[in-house]
C-alpha cells in the first residue's frame, strides 16, 4: 500500500496492506475522517476476526466521530452483513474492516454506500483527493459524534432464509474459516432446517488451520468431512465471507466458474435478462446464459465495478469467477451467505446434486500468468492499435471460436496479466503462448 498520490491508495476492493506498518492506526484515523467529511449522517461500521481489525475498527471510529458523525458499531460481522445493514436502516454510509482472503497479516478498509454497494471508482478517487487533502471537517468539542451499538445478523440471515423455500432437508458442511461466517452461516443453515458440521466455525484472527482464502488447495480437510459426513455439498468462505466456493457430494472441489455459470443460468431461465461479469469470466458463463436466453456484459475486473454496471442495466445477475456472487434483488454486493442458500435452492427445485449440475456446465481449459511490464501505458496503447477488434474494457480481450486471451496490465503491480482459455488444453497453451509473445514483443 502507498500513500504518495491520488490513485495509490484506494485498489481494487478498498484499501489493504500490512497491518501497523502500512495500514497503521493513523491512516484508519484518516479514513475515518474521509468517510464522514463525504457523507455524515450515521455511519456503521464493522470488521472481520483478524488480530488487527479491532484496532483499526476503533480508529475508523474515531475519526467519524471526531467529524461530529455518529458510528455504529456492528462488532465482527460479515462485509455483506454490513452492508446488508446499511441498505436497510436510515445510515448514511458503511465502513468495513477486513482484507477478506489475503494473508493473516494484512487488513483492509473499505467505504459502503448507503444502497449496500461498495464505492464506485469514482467515488474512491474522490475519497482519496479528500484524504491526500487532509481538509477534514471538524466539529465542535460539544458536537463530536456519538458510539452507538447494534446488531446485524438478525436482519441479514432473515432475508436469506426467507429468499428460498426447500422442500428437502440438506447435508451440508461449513468451512467458516475462522472468519466472519462464524457468527451467521451455522444460523443460515440450521433455520434452512439442514443437518449440518461445521469445521473452523471458531472465530480466531491467526487463522490457525488455512489461509483465508479459500483454495482447493486449502480446503482438504473439507474434502474429507463432506465424505465422512456424507454430505451434499461442502461450503467454504473467505475471512471476510462475500465469497462462497463449494464442493460436491463426491467430495470433489466445483470450480467457481462453473458455479457462477449454473448460477447466471438459473437467473436467466427464471428473468431472462442481463448478466454483467468481469473480462476474466470463463466462456462457459456466456455459453449457458445465450443458450438461456440472456445477454453477457463484460466489465472491467472488481466487484465494484461488476454491481455498478449491474445497476445502470437492471441486470439480473453478476459475479465474478472466484465465488463471488450478486443477487441484486438483495444486494448489490458478493454474499457468500446467500450464495449457499441459493445453491440449495437450485439443487432442490432441479432435483439434482451438485457433481449433476456442474456436469452440465460446458467445458474449457484456462491457464493464467503473468509477464514483467514496466511501461504498462506503452503495452495498452499498442494492444489497442494493433487489436482494434479485441474488447478494450480491461486490457484487450481477443474471442476466438474456440477460446480467448486476455492482456491486462496490473494495477498494482509491474507486470502484465496474461489469461488465456480454449475448448482443450492445447488450444489454451497456444493462446497464452501467443499472448506472452505479443507483450514480449511490444515491449522489447
Amino acid at each position: 500500500m502507498r500513500v504518495g498520490g491520488v490513485g495509490t491508495l484506494f485498489g481494487t476492493n478498498g484499501v489493504r496492506g500490512i497491518a501497523n506498518e502500512e495500514l497503521t492506526a493513523e491512516v484508519a484515523l484518516d479514513l475515518g475522517r474521509t468517510i464522514a467529511t463525504l457523507k455524515g449522517g450515521k455511519i456503521a461500521i464493522a470488521c472481520d476476526t483478524r488480530i488487527s481489525s479491532s484496532m483499526l475498527k476503533c480508529s475508523v471510529a474515531a475519526g467519524i466521530m471526531s467529524c461530529g458523525s455518529d458510528v455504529v458499531d456492528l462488532g465482527i460481522a460479515p462485509t455483506p452483513a454490513l452492508q446488508f445493514y446499511v441498505k436497510n436502516t436510515n445510515c448514511s454510509a458503511g465502513v468495513i474492516v477486513t482484507a477478506s482472503h489475503n494473508p493473516r497479516e494484512y487488513n483492509g478498509i473499505k467505504f459502503v454506500q448507503d444502497n449496500g454497494a461498495e464505492f464506485f471508482r469514482e467515488m474512491d478517487e474522490e475519497s482519496e483527493r479528500v484524504f491526500m487533502s487532509k481538509k477534514f471537517k471538524k466539529a465542535d468539542w460539544s458536537c463530536v459524534g456519538k458510539l452507538l451499538e447494534d446488531e446485524c445478523y438478525e436482519m441479514y440471515v432473515e432475508a436469506i432464509v426467507d429468499s428460498v423455500d426447500l422442500d428437502r432437508r440438506y447435508r451440508v458442511v461449513a468451512d467458516c474459516g475462522n472468519g466472519a461466517a462464524c457468527f451467521t452461516t451455522p444460523e443460515i443453515l440450521k433455520k434452512l432446517e439442514c443437518d449440518f458440521l461445521t469445521i473452523n466455525a471458531h472465530p480466531d484472527g491467526r487463522f490457525p488451520v488455512r489461509n483465508p482464502e479459500p483454495a482447493e488447495e486449502n480446503l482438504e480437510l473439507l474434502k474429507k468431512a463432506v465424505l465422512d459426513f456424507k454430505a451434499d455439498i461442502g461450503v467454504a468462505h473467505d475471512g471476510d465471507a462475500d465469497r462462497a466456493v463449494f464442493i460436491d457430494e463426491n467430495g470433489r472441489f466445483v470450480s467457481e466458474d462453473d458455479i457462477l455459470a449454473l448460477m447466471a443460468r438459473y437467473y436467466v431461465e427464471k428473468k431472462k435478462g442481463i448478466v454483467v461479469t468481469p473480462v476474466s469470466t470463463s466462456k462457459r458463463v456466456e455459453d449457458v446464459v445465450r443458450e438461456a436466453g440472456g445477454e453477457v456484459i463484460y466489465t472491467a475486473v472488481g466487484s465494484p465495478v461488476v454491481a455498478k454496471v449491474m445497476m445502470e442495466n437492471n441486470a439480473v445477475f453478476g459475479g465474478e469467477g472466484n465465488g463471488g456472487l450478486i443477487f441484486p434483488e438483495h444486494l448489490l454486493a458478493r454474499d457468500g451467505g446467500m450464495s449457499i442458500a441459493k445453491i440449495l435452492q437450485l439443487m432442490d427445485e432441479k432435483g439434482k446434486s451438485l457433481s449433476e449440475l456442474a456436469a452440465e456446465i460446458p467445458k474449457y481449459f484456462m491457464l493464467k500468468g503473468k509477464v514483467p511490464c514496466k511501461d504498462k501505458v506503452k503495452l495498452l496503447k499498442k494492444l489497442v492499435e494493433d487489436f482494434p477488434e479485441a474488447n478494450s474494457t480491461d486490457g484487450i480481450r481477443i474471442d476466438f471460436e474456440d477460446g480467448w486471451l486476455l492482456i491486462r496490465p496490473s494495477g498494482t503491480e509491474p507486470i502484465a496479466r496474461i489469461y488465456a482459455e480454449g475448448k482443450n488444453k492445447e488450444k489454451a497453451e497456444e493462446l497464452y503462448d501467443f499472448g506472452v509473445k505479443v507483450v514480449k514483443k511490444i515491449l522489447g
